[in-house]
């Protein structure tokens, strides 16, 4: 378990001020509040860890929210890392994956005890978090394949994380859990001419929008639909705003959900592109095997 906190700590109320995140201990104990203004005007998203009563607290919120419950101890891992490397797909409400030592379970939470080494750490937004290699060496060996290897690819495209670097962190603790699983969703992360990225949608010569993954040749793209449609009304309206002028323009959009397993995105999108006249080539064929048995994907 990685134990260099000191490094990395800040004061509590400096970081918390992030996201109106706080621990309820510390605010009785400072005076700040009364027990009775915690109960009538705040609620916990952890133990001893809270936010206004009306507050949607982000991903990062509540990362910061997890890391003060651990008393400053604890490095965020997993895909809470991914997002805060800035990967993409990750919703507010995706459990907060710790290291750390091993507490009770609570609700969106999740706490490992492994080995963590000092390089393996770095900051983001003042919070400890595993470094992109190490994120993606956790990811690839927690999560099933599909899942894995989509988490992998959005890294990747926010890091450029080396796989080689992910390689070594396996030979360096060669006797962590998932390490075939690992190496099998390595060989799938970037699937080459099979992999979209983000594309812009243009009116005339206007930027109007950018497809959070797109296929320009075939006008095909897909967008996620994240938890903003509570909290963030002016981009749902947008985005709906989006998908009327991408349909005027001929595009096929598929819109996921945190809830869609990544099978039914590949079948959708595999589905779509065939539609529209692309044929994969065996590398993609072989990539497309481990998502989809489609009668329509032969030699």
């Amino acid at each position: 378990m990685w134990t260099g906190v000191g490094a990395l700590s800040v004061a509590t109320r400096t970081i918390s001020s992030m996201g109106e995140v706080f621990r309820g201990s510390e605010a009785l104990r400072d005076g700040m509040l009364t027990e009775h203004q915690l109960r009538r005007w705040y609620r916990p998203i952890f133990r001893d860890v809270y936010v206004p009563k009306h507050y949607q607290p982000s991903l990062r919120d509540r990362s910061v929210g997890a890391w003060l419950w651990s008393r400053q101890r604890a490095v965020v891992a997993g895909v809470a890392a991914a997002a805060l490397h800035g990967a993409a797909w990750i919703d507010a409400d995706t459990p907060i994956e710790l290291i750390a030592e091993n507490a009770r379970p609570q609700r969106g939470l999740l706490v490992r005890d492994e080995t963590l080494d000092a390089d393996e750490v770095t900051q983001v937004f003042c919070l400890p978090v595993t470094t992109a290699a190490r994120t993606a060496f956790d990811l690839g060996r927690h999560l099933p394949r599909g899942t894995a290897v989509a988490r992998l690819d959005a890294l990747m495209r926010a890091t450029s994380f080396s796989i080689d670097d992910v390689k070594a962190l396996a030979q360096h603790h060669k006797g962590a859990r998932g390490l075939r699983k690992l190496r099998a969703a390595l060989g799938l992360v970037d699937g080459g001419a099979m992999s979209p990225s983000q594309l812009p949608l243009l009116r005339g010569r206007q930027l109007v929008a950018v497809f959070d993954l797109g296929w320009e040749e075939y006008k095909v793209a897909a967008e996620y639909d994240g938890d903003y449609h509570r909290s963030d009304r002016r981009r749902f309206v947008k985005d709906i705003d989006k998908l009327g002028i991408a349909d005027d323009q001929g595009w096929i959009v598929i819109r996921v959900v945190s809830e869609h397993r990544p099978d039914v995105i590949v079948g959708r999108a595999y589905r779509a592109l065939t539609r529209r006249g692309w044929r994969p080539d065996r590398h993609q064929r072989a990539a497309l095997s481990h998502f989809l048995t489609l009668p329509s994907i032969s030699a």
